[in-house]
């Protein structure tokens, strides 16, 4: 059995030293004795050194946004994952929507951050993705095997059992718009079949797909329920300590 993970992803928000510590102070005791969901909050990188201190002796994982593919060097604004890890960082997201989006990186780059970021032993969320447009024209799937194919690859079997893998309906992100239970189960379940082709089904089965797109406290329970759907990446909801917890209460749920 895959144990489900929820992630919450605060983007550019909650970057004071105290209003982190607050909610973290909050969310702590809610979750404790919860021991059936991995839990990882990815702050701001102002205030990762403040939610590690809070953090370190707790079960919830500490997470980053973002990183590049280098230890150190000339690359403005971009941060090392030696860093990271320095501070105490064990998971990072790569790939998000707004990565790709906004930013323009593409899926060799997305690559390249995936090894760097297994080489250090720092735990990978990998979001993929299509845009309305593409789900509308019938193009979903064909995006979706692109991005595994491209981001995945030269991984192996190993390094993917390492990496959780969050599916992203782009058109689901901050728009209040999230994918049916059952349109969501249809893509993880094509994305675990083509990572049975590309690895085999042992591997495949083994691999965590996360649900990221609008999830809420009144919708996360149906999500969580489908066989194939292990989690979510949160990202307004995980702002306050109540709403949170009770998405992290709804994975715990689903695996009982």
């Amino acid at each position: 059995m895959r144990k489900p993970i929820v992630g919450g992803n605060w983007k550019m928000n909650r970057g004071t030293p105290n209003e982190t510590v607050e909610m973290l102070e909050s969310l702590i005791p809610q979750v404790e004795g919860i021991d059936s969901v991995d839990i990882v909050i990815a702050t701001p990188f102002t205030v990762l050194t403040s939610a590690y201190k809070v953090l370190k002796n707790t079960d919830i994982k500490l997470g980053a946004q973002n990183m590049y593919y280098k230890d150190k060097g000339a690359y403005t604004g971009e941060i090392s994952p030696q860093f990271l890890k320095e501070i105490g960082v064990e998971f990072v997201i790569l790939g998000h929507s707004e990565r790709r989006d906004i930013f323009k990186e593409s899926d060799a780059l997305i690559n390249k951050k995936l090894k760097k970021a297994l080489s250090m032993n720092l735990k990978t969320i990998v979001c993929i993705g299509e845009h309305l447009e593409e789900r509308e024209t019938g193009k979903a799937k064909d995006i979706i095997q692109y991005q595994i194919n491209e981001t995945f690859k030269d991984l192996s079997k190993e390094e993917m059992i390492k990496t959780v893998i969050a599916y992203e309906p782009i058109w689901a992100i901050g728009t209040g718009k999230t994918a049916t239970p059952e349109q969501a189960e249809e893509i993880h379940m094509f994305i675990r079949d083509l990572l049975s082709l590309k690895f085999d089904k042992e591997t495949a089965d083994s691999i965590r797909i996360q649900y990221g797109g609008s999830i809420k406290p009144d919708n996360a329970e149906d999500l969580f329920n489908k066989n194939n759907i292990d989690g979510g990446l949160v990202g307004g909801a995980s702002l306050q300590a109540n709403s949170f917890f009770q998405i992290i209460e709804a994975a715990d749920k689903s695996i009982r």
